[in-house]
């Protein structure tokens, strides 16, 4: 009885001195640190951000996402006393939380009426502080997106600032609000507090002038809430093991059409495998060539090389041997991993030739996979969760090659940090879970298929179905029968296809088709919503943003444009001559590449400082969605008019939809260039396109009185029309000096 009576007051001298502690590092009053204590404990919380809420000059709204039953807890314990709560209506009677409402002040939530309320905006101009709860979605329906208006509104009366919190983890708590099976519960995850500097609307809006909606400016800071959860400097291998820690390492995880689903514990072990192999060849920080198709290969052979503290140079084998000469030469590979598998079934010979000419070697996987021993497995399966070697965020992680579809490709050169940042401001614009399967038929070597097909599912839990080519048109609609998947990814040329050869029941069970590199076709658009339910959302990206800008979503979308902004990037347009409702598109944030390497400086990084140039001619609406216009190299200057040779394409394709178009630039002695149709359209008629033109109410600049005829218009291997190429066959047909 007498140790049963110490042991409880030394529990409890415990938590009055760990209370005491909170109270002077925090500086909460001692009832909230008291009641704060078993959170902090049981949960391990990072709350040092909670300072920034705490001290935010008055009047302030806390826009806190309601994840789970504990937030309204934590929020009671750690917010300033005299913040107004406002609570749902399972918080304002829970009968467990009565020792939490008691340390602020609380009010019911009323959907209908609450933030109509006056009685909020005198709150507030007295010097106030509200803690406003939202509902926990990415993509928040008509009715919560209404939510964010009225606290716009209430903000921009009272003049108050905006102070948004997500705590990280809270969603797979036991009491989450969210159902299991998107969000694998834990009973003691650690919990991390991110809380964003306080701004009022006014500089919200600001900070991205061109986007000017004040709601839409709320709702992309609180997406930066969100976003900012994610620890940037952990490094994509323990970002990968984290996902592993919460959905479970037999989680199934990725899978081929060869060898068969892995789960996370397998695809590391047979990382770590190899990462030694790597090791023991090539240096630390080297850059490692991979030369291999979408299978499970090429994710173990990226997971070995981020724990060794290599770097992947990802080799594009569809470019042809002299840019694959140029690549290798350019990043200074020495060593490039592959498969004799995949290089004789996809008869590559030419390719490894090349690679051997840029001087480098090739490591074959059926050599290293033979002489694996027992031991070496044994080892790995009992370290899987470590890395081979210190992981590095700041350091470069992966080199890809710009795909030159307009001059010579570069390396561009991307960090731990950036791809990470990437994915991560992707799963805070886009609904996806360890509930989803991708599909992704886009080659790693394209950083669309690499960041959103290949680390995105890795980092959140979604299990990853890999294809090896994009271009078996009617094989991919049959795997997709067969796999199920909710989310692919794809270009408008290849999802066109597929829809071609597919049967009705082949995509049916898509949530959703991400789509870029290339504009979708309206057409393409209403063949996926018509005959598969599934939504097209259309992006933007460049390989030097690692690669995604912006994009639309299946609830906040607008057809015709690549969506808004996504979280933590910033955007200026400036002006182009001879345009004056769009201008030439520059980017900040921290998915943007540490620099490129070029052929004339080899293995030089060159890096990135500030802003970077896209090179892209965009339109802003009042709402943030972007409308491509062109590249500033794919319009044509007239007579001093500048003509977008992309809204040409766009013209010609609603003329003739079924075929495929390119629009190209050639010389023209009397008017400095002239445009030139290149089309799959064997009944092309120049009258009949400039009669549809003038029905069109198209300036006559931008009819093509030139059409060359081809059967096929050339492509790159990432799907994107190869215009150099393009380009160079209307020269030749038409017998036009370059």
């Amino acid at each position: 009885m007498v140790l049963t009576l110490a042991l409880l007051a030394g529990l409890i001298a415990a938590w009055l001195m760990i209370a005491v502690v909170e109270k002077i590092r925090l500086g909460l009053r001692f009832a909230q640190a008291l009641l704060y204590v078993p959170f902090k404990l049981a949960y391990r919380i990072a709350d040092d951000r909670i300072k920034i809420a705490r001290n935010a000059q008055a009047p302030v709204i806390y826009v806190i996402s309601h994840q789970s039953r504990i937030e309204p807890a934590l929020m009671l314990s750690l917010l300033p006393e005299d913040t107004l709560h406002i609570l749902d209506d399972a918080s304002a009677r829970s009968p467990w939380l009565e020792p939490w409402r008691e340390l602020g002040r609380t009010i019911a939530f009323n959907a209908e009426h609450v933030f109509v309320s006056r009685r909020l905006v005198r709150v507030l101009k007295g010097k106030g502080r509200l803690a406003v709860y939202l509902p926990d979605a990415v993509e928040p329906d008509v009715k919560s997106f209404r939510l964010f208006r009225a606290i716009t509104r209430i903000a921009m009366q009272a003049d108050a600032r905006i102070v948004p919190i997500f705590v990280g983890g809270a969603r797979y708590l036991p009491v989450s609000l969210t159902p299991a099976a998107i969000a694998p519960r834990h009973w003691f995850p650690c919990l991390s507090i991110s809380v964003l500097e306080p701004m009022t609307i006014a500089e919200l809006v600001a900070r991205n002038p061109d986007q000017a909606s004040n709601t839409n400016a709320l709702f992309d800071r609180f997406a930066e809430a969100r976003f900012a959860a994610t620890d940037l400097e952990r490094g994509l291998f323990v970002a990968m093991r984290d996902a592993a820690d919460r959905v479970g390492a037999s989680h199934p995880i990725i899978e081929d059409v060869i060898s068969g689903a892995l789960s996370y514990r397998k695809l590391f072990i047979g990382g770590r495998v190899l990462g030694r192999r790597f090791e023991a060849v090539t240096a630390p920080g080297e850059a490692v060539g991979v030369l291999l198709p979408n299978a499970n290969g090429v994710v173990l052979t990226l997971l070995g090389l981020l724990s060794g503290g290599r770097v992947s140079a990802m080799i594009n084998y569809t470019a042809g041997p002299a840019s694959v000469t140029a690549a290798v030469r350019t990043a200074v590979i020495r060593t490039v991993v592959s498969s004799r598998a995949f290089v004789e079934k996809a008869d590559l010979a030419d390719i490894v030739t090349a690679v051997e000419t840029g001087g480098a070697r090739l490591l074959w996987l059926e050599d290293l996979r033979e002489s694996v021993t027992p031991l070496e497995k044994l080892t790995a399966a009992v370290l899987w969760r470590w890395p081979l070697q210190p992981q590095n965020a700041a350091k470069p992680a992966v080199i890809l090659f710009t795909s030159g579809s307009e001059g010579t490709p570069k390396a561009v050169v991307l960090s731990h940090k950036n791809l990470l940042a990437n994915a991560m401001q992707a799963e805070a614009r886009i609904t996806i879970s360890p509930a989803d399967i991708l599909l992704n038929v886009l080659p790693v070597f394209h950083s669309f298929g690499l960041t959103g097909g290949t680390i995105l599912p890795l980092v959140t839990g979604v299990k990853l179905f890999l294809y090896p080519s994009p271009l078996h048109y009617k094989i991919i609609p049959e795997i997709a029968r067969k796999v199920r998947p909710t989310i692919m990814f794809g270009t408008d040329t290849f999802l066109a296809n597929y829809a071609r050869t597919a049967k009705d029941g082949d995509f049916s069970s898509l949530r959703f088709v991400v789509a870029g590199a290339e504009a979708v076709k309206p057409e393409t658009r209403r063949v996926y919503r018509d005959r598969f339910q599934a939504e097209i959302i259309e992006g933007f990206g460049l390989t030097e943003a690692a690669p995604v800008v912006a994009v639309n979503t299946a609830i906040h979308g607008r057809d015709g444009t690549v969506g808004r902004l996504l979280p933590a990037m910033r955007m200026k347009l400036e002006p182009v001559e001879g345009i004056s409702d769009a201008g030439q598109l520059w980017l900040d944030g921290p998915n943007l590449m540490m620099g490129y390497m070029t052929a004339d400086r080899p293995g030089e990084l060159q890096p990135l400082t500030g802003w970077h140039d896209t090179g892209d001619i965009v339109a802003v609406d009042r709402e943030g969605f972007i409308t491509i216009r062109g590249r500033a190299k794919r319009f044509a200057k007239i007579a001093g008019e500048m003509v977008s040779l992309g809204a040409v394409e766009m013209l010609v394709q609603s003329l003739w939809p079924e075929q495929r178009h390119a629009a190209v630039a050639v010389p023209d002695k009397r008017r400095g260039e002239r445009i030139v149709l290149v089309t799959t359209a064997e009944d092309a008629d120049p009258e009949e396109l400039r009669k549809f033109g003038r029905q069109a109410g198209a300036a006559e600049l931008m009819v093509p009185n030139d059409i060359v005829k081809v059967r096929e218009i050339p492509v790159l291997g990432s799907g994107k029309t190869d215009y150099v190429s393009t380009r160079k066959l209307a020269l030749d047909k038409l017998g036009v000096a370059a």
